[in-house]
């Protein structure tokens, strides 16, 4: 049973793991839900693009959800809308260029017409009761980041979301000014729900009009082409690579469907006024390698994504000895392997490589210590709760609020009802919390069956055997074998020879029925496998009855 005199917390996704936020608040019987992320797959969902998060707590109360708040475009806090929004059947809240970035996915999966989509305005706020939210302008790495200030009966929460300190010119749109923030704690604050990735960073983020004398230094040394890999949906880093270009006296070039959507809704909603028309990859390759800056999609290591083609060889843009990669970009823990593959593709065609360990061409669009400390006094919360991250950032941004003068501070893992008033925080329960898979077009399980199956295969491999039997149960004719993925490289004739022989010898000394005979034949055709690799394939059976 839900509590419904109490405000809770509780977060589907996001906490305890990188990506796929969904945060829900619960008040007089009533549910709100902060962002829908997603997350991308690792090597252990063969197949798989996207991660969804399990929303079946709140989809069996959604007569009871007022609504969906977007804090900001980025994918790990609005993916998931276009995949799970509609089942849920009520309105989402955006500024105009999160609006924009999710109306553009909806549209898509054809249902913007099944799913309002409300744009709001920063400052103005809006009563999903009995919550009342205030979307407050923080700086982050995509125009429009929002801060939430949510009132409740038992007083206010400021949910972060994504953010940073940076009032150079290159953030796009005016953040809150410190004032801003300290009247909003001046009006109390019950709890602060901050963004932790960031927090082992002893230094401020930096800003973004920094990386731009970065990227100028780093391009101006290039002998040749330049490629440089950022977040798609790092807007900022998208106006200031426009500047760099222009000051290096390069042709930008975009290349990247995600790119080019942030491009498009960009300008769209009145900011990129100055960026220029890019040209094509084409066109890029007609021109001296000194000419050209090209933007690419794919520095987290993305099968599919633009920088890995151009490794590759597949894509339009080439590469060769003395051309230039930079990585504008943090790599997210568990990318690693992925990057380094691309890494070594480059390397072995003489690409040379620049991350913001060699030069500044990255600063980080979350907090560091420096910063968490001023929100802290600005804010002046009762409770600190931790999102955003691994179990290590929250524990330890937990650590230091405490230290820093917040008086209480709890950290739950995804699923656990956290009560954030009346009294002290409490854990109460534990909602049930998973993970989905976009399987092509498919959402399923990302433990279930399917991906079960898959793993099986990948790490065994699959052999097939067809058997004909007459009316009495004996063979006909040569069972038909086939095998893949099986580590058998040479004699693969004599192996199949054996496997055919032992299916054949199954059949001849069977005295039981069609079940067993199937059973009987699986086990015969593996034990084959198993002495010849010591491994146990995955055995599909055809028994035919002439």
């Amino acid at each position: 049973m839900i509590p419904k005199n109490e405000l809770l917390f509780v977060a589907l996704g996001g906490s305890g793991e990188i990506g796929m936020n969904v945060n829900l608040y619960g008040c007089q019987g009533k549910w709100l839900i902060v962002d829908m992320g997603v997350t991308f797959a690792d090597p252990a969902y063969p197949g798989v693009d996207l991660i969804l998060p399990d929303l079946q707590f709140i989809e069996e109360q959604r007569e009871n959800l007022v609504g969906i708040v977007l804090t900001h475009g980025h994918e790990d806090h609005i993916g998931a809308l276009p995949y799970l929004a509609d089942e849920l059947d009520v309105p989402l809240y955006a500024t105009k260029f999160t609006a924009g970035l999710i109306r553009g996915k909806l549209e898509e999966e054809g249902i913007a017409d099944r799913v309002p989509l409300h744009v709001i305005e920063p400052g103005r706020p809006i009563d999903l009761a009995p919550f009342s939210v205030r979307f407050v302008p923080l700086a982050h790495s995509i125009p429009e980041a929002s801060g939430l200030a949510i009132e409740t009966p038992f007083g206010t929460v400021f949910h972060t979301g994504d953010w940073k300190l940076d009032d150079s010119d290159a953030v796009m749109g005016r953040p809150s000014t410190p004032a801003d923030l300290t009247a909003i704690g001046d009006a109390g604050v019950l709890a602060l729900v901050c963004d932790s990735t960031n927090v082992f960073n002893a230094d401020p983020s930096g800003s973004e009009a920094s990386v731009r004398d970065g990227l100028v230094a780093a391009i101006g040394k290039a002998r040749g082409r330049v490629v440089v890999t950022t977040f798609a949906s790092n807007a900022a880093r998208l106006q200031t690579l426009a500047e760099v270009a222009k000051q290096t006296r390069r042709k930008l070039c975009v290349t990247g469907r995600s790119l080019d959507r942030i491009v498009t809704v960009a300008r769209a909603t009145g900011y990129f006024r100055k960026f220029p028309d890019p040209i094509s990859p084409e066109a890029a390759m007609g021109l001296p390698g000194r000419d050209v800056l090209i933007v690419a999609t794919g520095g987290q290591g993305e099968p599919r994504a633009a920088l890995a083609r151009i490794a590759e060889g597949t894509h339009t843009v080439k590469l060769s000895a003395g051309d230039t990669v930079i990585f504008s970009s943090k790599q997210i823990p568990g990318n690693e392997l992925a990057i380094g593959r691309i890494q070594n593709r480059l390397a072995a065609d003489g690409v040379e490589m620049v991350t913001e360990r060699q030069e500044h061409v990255h600063v980080s669009g979350h907090p560091g210590r420096p910063e968490l400390a001023q929100m802290y006094g600005w804010i002046r919360p009762q409770i600190l709760v931790p999102v955003h991250g691994e179990m290590r950032h929250m524990m330890e941004q937990a650590r230091f609020g405490v230290a820093s003068g917040i008086p209480q501070a709890i950290v739950q893992n995804d699923g656990e009802i956290v009560r954030l008033a009346p009294g002290a925080p409490e854990k109460l329960g534990h909602a049930q919390v998973g993970r989905l898979m976009l399987d092509g077009d498919v959402i399923l399980p990302a433990d279930g069956a399917t991906m079960n199956e898959r793993r099986r295969l990948a790490s065994f491999g699959q052999m097939s055997v067809a058997v004909a039997i007459d009316r009495v149960g004996r063979l006909v004719g040569t069972p038909q074998f086939k095998f893949q993925g099986v580590p058998v490289e040479e004699d693969r004739d004599a192996f199949r020879d054996e496997a055919v022989d032992a299916a054949a010898d199954a059949v001849r000394s069977h005295r039981g029925g069609r079940d067993d005979l199937l059973e009987k034949l699986r086990l015969a055709v593996r034990r084959v496998a198993t002495r010849w690799t010591g491994k146990k394939p995955v055995v599909d059976v055809l028994l035919i009855e002439a």
